[in-house]
C-alpha cells in the first residue's frame, strides 16, 4: 500500500489498509497528544480504531505540543 504521511510517500509492504491506530503504532507515533486526519478530514481519538487508511490516502499524524 503507498500512502502519503506528513507529506512524505510510504510503502507499507503486505498491507492493502490498516486503521489510523495500526498504523500509530506500526510507525511508532509514541506521543500522548496527536491530532489524525485522513484526506484533510479530522480522525477523534475514539475513532482511531474504526478509521481505515487505504492505498492512495494523504495522512497526517500531528503530535500536538503547546506552551509558552
Amino acid at each position: 500500500m503507498k500512502i502519503t504521511l506528513n507529506n512524505r510517500m510510504e510503502v507499507l509492504e503486505n498491507t492493502y489498509q490498516m486503521t489510523v491506530q495500526q498504523l500509530i503504532e506500526k510507525k511508532n507515533f509514541t506521543f500522548k497528544f496527536l491530532v489524525t486526519k485522513i484526506n484533510g478530514k479530522l480522525v477523534k481519538r475514539d475513532e482511531r480504531d474504526s478509521a481505515i487508511v487505504r492505498d492512495g490516502d494523504d495522512v497526517a499524524i500531528i503530535h500536538l505540543i503547546s506552551g509558552g
